[in-house]
């Protein structure tokens, strides 16, 4: 991408110039989650004025100011170091400056650091100020189309171990908005059979590079993640955000079935695991599969909590 950025920042000036920027303040930055022309004019112009730049990655951060033509200092702040950190933020605000925090992509303090710097800096008696931007949790919401959702949660990343994974994931399922999770390449197709073991005909939206040169959108029943995932080998590529949809209405119905359903579901989802359970109750029955699996995966829950 080509910027003339002598005549971006120019821009930046005259659309946001007029807004009140106080000294002494931190400034919570959105920058994008790809797409370089995603960052906002008054983002922009407040990168201009600021005395320094706090980041979770100065190589990330240098590149994103290097490409409109901006020189600041850099001071990292990471999860590993964000309350040290903290106290260097402080210092500086205390000498009237004006601090910028950005995290890599995104809007900072949503599942990157942040939340403690913005709460130590506060306690410090210091304002903070939000520039509002690009976040993929809004973002992946936008293009979902849940139309059954009553709100929506953001779990960001699911646990690494499987026994946790699979808590989390019976946890979720009862929710009736959706429910948004990060994924990273390495772990996306572990997470795939996680997903459509716990939610079978659920839909779920696909994010994956949103923003960027090969974005993929794609709404399909959880079931499905693992074989879409298979059939591409440069679907494994990229970050992944992952939108839950929330049941619909008639699945979440458990007095649907009859007690002789009832009673025969239970007793195979005692024995046998889910999807198995619900194809031979499917089969036996010929009642819908998918009021089967809602039951079927409440039967299970219940079990799991009278276990703990």
């Amino acid at each position: 991408m080509s910027i003339d950025a002598p005549l971006v920042l120019q821009a930046a000036a005259s659309a946001a110039g007029a807004q009140q920027y106080p000294k002494a303040t931190l400034y919570v930055v959105a920058t994008p989650i790809g797409n370089l022309a995603d960052i906002s004019l008054r983002a922009l112009h407040l990168l201009a004025i600021c005395d320094a730049v706090a980041c979770e990655d100065t190589r990330v951060s240098s590149g994103l100011l290097r490409a409109f033509g901006l020189d600041k200092p850099l001071l990292a702040v990471h999860e590993h170091n964000e309350s040290e950190a903290a106290g260097r933020v402080i210092e500086r605000l205390a000498r009237g400056e004006r601090v910028a925090y950005a995290s890599d992509a995104g809007t900072p303090a949503i599942s990157d650091p942040g939340a403690r710097l913005v709460a130590l800096v506060r306690a410090a008696g210091h304002r903070v100020m939000p520039l509002p931007g690009a976040s993929s949790v809004v973002v992946a919401l936008s293009a979902a189309g849940d139309v059954q959702a009553a709100g929506f949660r953001f779990a960001g990343f699911l646990p690494t171990k499987s026994g946790e994974r699979e808590s989390a994931l019976r946890a979720l399922a009862a929710y009736e908005g959706s429910t948004v999770i990060f994924e990273a390449p390495h772990r996306i197709e572990a997470v795939a059979l996680a997903l459509a073991a716990a939610f079978g005909p659920r839909s779920l939206t696909v994010c994956r590079e949103l923003s960027k040169q090969f974005e993929q959108i794609e709404t399909l029943a959880a079931e499905a993640l693992p074989a879409w995932l298979a059939a591409d080998p440069q679907r494994l590529r990229g970050e992944f955000v992952l939108v839950l949809h929330a049941p619909a209405p008639a699945v979440a119905q458990a007095d649907a079935l009859d007690a002789t359903t009832e009673r025969l579901l239970a007793a195979l989802v005692a024995a046998l695991p889910l999807k198995q359970a619900v194809a031979i109750a499917t089969e036996a029955t010929g009642a819908p599969r998918n009021a089967l699996y809602a039951r079927a995966l409440a039967l299970r829950q219940s079990a799991a909590g009278d276990e703990e």
